[in-house]
């Protein structure tokens, strides 16, 4: 590394307090975990340098919430997992932080490398499991590869495409030495992170498209928020007239109420667009593998590896997506004035789905319906609130009701579709962003996925409302089975499950709603508590979530 990148004369450290400075020098700002043996020098290495420990029930909660916590600061998350089946454990959230392209990493213990072989205890080969999930996974033998391997993992994770590492550490590899710490604080530093600007000819043959389209829709996706190209993208629809959806963790980047933000009108837009241009977003099943009729598309991505091998495209570009929508503006004005018509229709239809909406979310009939449950929550949620969705069908429904107005405010599982990520999630938001409202809401399928970390919520004294949507099914399976197969199996859960009072048994509080009626009085009681609230709905096990996309 250049010598701008070196900080000297720091003295003699062990291997925990080296990893804990590499940790401290890109900006990680807490470091989630389960207490293990493997990882005690680690420990002593955050206590000494002054690194905050956040400790949960089980790994898959430290991992989750370590992306939960990059996902609503932008900053690196870190997950430290204990050897073996601390670090399997581990494996599916770092598999959905993969797929979802947040910037972490997770440290592992290990078994001592002096007795490899002889069957320590959890003596287990980490890198080739977690290998083909994670950007970048690597062993640190002693004190110099600490240094170098925390490092090297956290300027992949942090470098487009961004994702998780991975580094484990060996019991007898934390030994003290006198290393050098890199500076991450540098122009060159922040111009990797960033990536490389686009192709201008790949720019101009997008500018070119765009210009000829008369009726444009921009979906803008996850990569446009972890690229802070929020700005640009918008400033960029702003001068070109165009619409704008959204996708995952790119809800929010422009705030619901924009002129140019839509949601309702999603399915008709792309089947009338005659140019769908995807940013930031992998063209999988949530957008049809990429298939949008007969209008052209275009995939803006924030590296080669990311422009869709599957879809016929008519351009793309990989590259710096601020950089991209930055230079795509210089000619934004090109046919703009043609596209009035086209807002407007989108607007008018847009505007009467909301309005048809109203009757759902108002309804008052039992058993209780989710869209009610939405009607009385929307009404109640701040601007700047962070929703978390846990579940299937009940979840669903948020994504379809639930508005963002800022990025980093709706936070859910990502393509992988793994469940059991609310409690992290919760456990991040409501220690980045304590004077926030934090909602959590899952599905009762999804919340037997982490149901022992309300406890950790309860120990950490996190401010938030937990909504379950509780039908004592599987409804995500039992519906689509019964349509069709005529019948389902092992669809079933026990009906009217107080979840409520397990957090009350853990120290928490919460109630049980049964009717329509209550849902608005118990909402308030849960945001007007200090700590964890369960608001625990029993809904209508007939009621199924109407979706389009598919499986495969």
């Amino acid at each position: 590394m250049a010598d701008e990148t070196r900080e000297h004369g720091r003295g003699e450290r062990h291997g925990g307090r080296l990893a804990v400075d590499v940790l401290r020098a890109h900006g990680v700002d807490a470091m989630f975990t389960l207490s293990g043996g493997h990882l005690f020098v680690l420990y002593d290495g955050c206590v000494d340098g002054g690194l905050p420990l956040v400790d949960v029930r089980h790994e898959q909660t430290a991992t989750f919430a370590a992306e939960g916590w990059a996902k609503v600061t932008r900053r690196p998350g870190c997950a430290a997992l204990t050897a073996g089946p601390g670090i399997t454990n581990g494996v599916s959230a770092m598999t959905a932080a993969g797929m979802n392209g947040t910037p972490m990493i997770v440290l592992g213990g290990r078994a001592p490398q002096g007795r490899w072989g002889s069957g320590s205890l959890q003596e287990l080969d980490h890198v080739p499991i977690v290998a083909s999930v994670v950007k970048r996974a690597a062993t640190a033998l002693g004190p110099e590869a600490i240094v170098t391997e925390v490092h090297a993992a956290l300027m992949a994770a942090r470098t487009p495409h961004r994702g998780p590492a991975f580094v484990d550490i060996p019991l007898d590899g934390f030994w003290a030495a006198d290393v050098e710490i890199p500076v991450v604080d540098v122009p060159s530093v922040d111009d990797a992170l960033r990536g490389p600007a686009p192709d201008s000819d790949d720019v101009a043959e997008v500018a070119r498209l765009v210009a000829e389209a008369d009726r444009p829709v921009l979906i803008s996706g996850g990569d446009v928020f972890w690229s802070e190209a929020e700005a640009s993208m918008v400033t960029w629809a702003e001068a070109a007239r165009v619409p704008v959806f959204v996708n995952g963790m790119g809800r929010g980047t422009i705030p619901a109420d924009h002129r140019l933000a839509f949601s309702r009108t999603r399915s008709t837009a792309l089947k009338r667009a005659d140019l769908v241009l995807v940013a930031g977003t992998r063209l999988d099943f949530r957008l049809g593998f990429g298939r949008f009729g007969d209008a052209r598309v275009v995939h803006l991505c924030d590296s080669p590896g990311e422009v869709s091998a599957g879809a016929t495209l008519a351009a793309s570009t990989a590259g710096d997506l601020r950089a991209t929508f930055d230079a795509l503006a210089e000619s934004a004005g090109d046919g703009a004035r043609r596209r009035g018509d086209w807002i407007a229709t989108l607007r008018d239809a847009e505007d009467a789905a909301r309005a048809g909406d109203v009757e759902l979310l108002t309804t008052s009939v039992d058993p209780i319906k989710p869209t009610r449950i939405y009607g009385e929550l929307c009404r109640r949620l701040a601007r700047d609130a962070i929703v978390i969705g846990d579940g299937g069908d009940f979840v669903s429904y948020a994504g379809k009701y639930v508005d963002s107005f800022n990025p980093g405010s709706f936070l859910d599982p990502g393509p992988f579709g793994c469940l059991g990520m609310g409690p992290g999630y919760a456990l991040a938001a409501g220690r980045a962003h304590p004077d926030r409202q934090v909602v959590v809401l899952f599905g009762d399928g999804a919340v037997g996925f982490a149901l022992g970390d309300f406890d950790t919520l309860v120990r950490h004294g996190t401010d938030c409302v937990i909504v379950i949507g509780n039908n004592g099914i599987w409804g995500l399976e039992k519906h689509p089975m019964r349509q069709i197969f005529g019948y389902d199996v092992v669809a079933e859960l026990r009906p009217g499950t107080r979840y409520d009072e397990v957090m009350v048994a853990l120290g928490g509080a919460g109630e049980c709603v049964d009717r329509a009626a209550g849902i608005g009085e118990a909402l308030d009681r849960g945001f007007a508590h200090r700590g964890p609230y369960v608001v625990n709905v029993l809904t209508d096990p007939e009621d199924a979530y109407p979706r389009s996309s598919n499986l495969a």
